[in-house]
């Protein structure tokens, strides 16, 4: 390696097993650079979470990341690790530091059949990451009154809106959303869409939404003449349509391609998808920026259940597949912009020897019961990383 990584550490399970895959998997095979941030809880308390900010500037200086996952604490996390405060989650502060979109694409396996009959190809999720739901303000209005939206422009225009008039209590929401940050998540869109050889699907409800959701629809047919000619050059389409009608249309697709959502639809849409393909421990995930800054994570939380476990001295068979692919992933990355051929190799055969030790049977507990014609064999995280080591030397060799 020529350029480091940022490697950002997490918590519980997933920290277990991220050192697992560093030295079976990765060490022994590759001269790693890295530029180390902790994101642990503990670490993230302790620095006041400046260590978080620190690890996304990183990011946007060397270009890739892996990340592992974190916990974002509520009130029991808070008391748990004696926090001085409810820190937000990483994720979101990285994903606004580096302006980028995050995108979900399943790890699949001919054994493990979609519970969708006709889908071939992995779907990807493209999530905005930024805004709506996540960002709004609620009222409870305990009582009858009137609700209504206001903005006071810098140049002292004002606009308002009756939101409800109230005859009795209700509750009401404030979100937003900025051109610039749906501008770049149509860049990201079209920039990966080109990158991974994939049509683009975006879908929102602008007919019942007719400003809001209606200014993601026109930013997107404005980004797109950009990429026109690179789309219409690869053969590849760009398709809108309503919320409702995507969903119809990805029920009866055959999958391989890039169906990009707003925030909460994403949020959704990610989990269905990655269900239905087979287990969320089965699904990768890469933010992207529109610059071209890459941070690559596993899709699913910290395994808190399997931590407890752990800390109890039981074996654990946890699946570490998506944590492996966000190795491989930000390698192959690294790799193909440094110009280091053997380390895109290297990513390959990783994920190739990962493939090979599923299609053997030889596979963690969350898979057992979802796989047909093969009789699998569950082991435990440590046994499954071995198998895959082993794999991988042959390959290498």
């Amino acid at each position: 390696m020529t350029t480091p990584l940022v490697e950002m550490d997490g918590d519980e399970m997933t920290r277990i097993l991220w050192k697992m895959i560093k030295d079976e998997l990765i060490l022994p095979f590759v001269e790693l650079k890295t530029e180390y941030y902790d994101l642990g809880l503990p670490e993230r308390d302790k620095t006041e979470d400046k260590i978080t900010v620190a690890s996304a500037e990183a990011t946007k200086k060397y270009g890739v990341a892996v990340k592992c996952a974190t916990i974002t604490p509520n009130h029991q996390r808070m008391d748990e690790y004696k926090l001085h405060q409810m820190w937000k989650s990483p994720n979101g502060t990285i994903r606004s530091i580096l302006d980028g979109t995050v995108f979900r694409t399943p790890i699949i396996i001919p054994s493990i059949k979609p519970a969708v009959k006709n889908w071939e190809l992995p779907i990807t999720i493209a999530r905005h990451a930024y805004g709506d739901v996540y960002k709004s303000v609620e009222i409870r209005a305990d009582e009858p009154g009137v609700a209504r939206l206001v903005f006071d422009g810098e140049s002292g225009k004002h606009q308002e809106v009756v939101i409800q008039n109230f005859k009795g209590a209700g509750v009401l929401q404030g979100m937003h959303n900025t051109d610039k940050s749906i501008r770049s998540f149509a860049h990201s869109c079209f920039k990966f869409a080109i990158d991974s050889r994939q049509d683009l699907w975006f879908s929102t409800k602008d007919t019942i939404s007719k400003t809001y959701d209606a200014q993601f629809k026109s930013i997107f047919a404005e980004v797109y003449e950009e990429y026109k000619a690179q789309f219409e050059e690869l053969g590849l389409s760009y398709f809108y349509t309503l919320i409702d009608d995507a969903v119809a249309r990805v029920i009866r697709s055959k999958g391989g391609f890039i169906w990009a959502c707003k925030n909460y639809d994403g949020d959704v849409m990610s989990d269905m998808v990655s269900t239905a393909f087979g287990s969320l421990a089965m699904m990768t995930s890469v933010l992207v920026s529109p610059d071209g800054k890459y941070e690559y994570e596993a899709a699913h939380g910290t395994v808190t259940r399997h931590y407890y476990k752990y800390l109890a001295g039981e074996e654990t068979s946890t699946n570490p597949m998506a944590t492996i692919f966000a190795w491989s992933g930000a390698l192959r990355k690294r790799g193909e912009l440094d110009g280091l051929s053997a380390l895109v190799n290297y990513a390959d055969q990783l994920e190739a020897a990962c493939f090979d030790t599923l299609n053997e049977g030889i596979v963690t507990k969350d898979l057992v019961n979802l796989m047909e014609g093969i009789t699998p064999k569950a082991v435990t995280s440590a046994e499954f990383i071995a198998a895959i080591r082993e794999r991988l030397a042959r390959k290498l060799a």
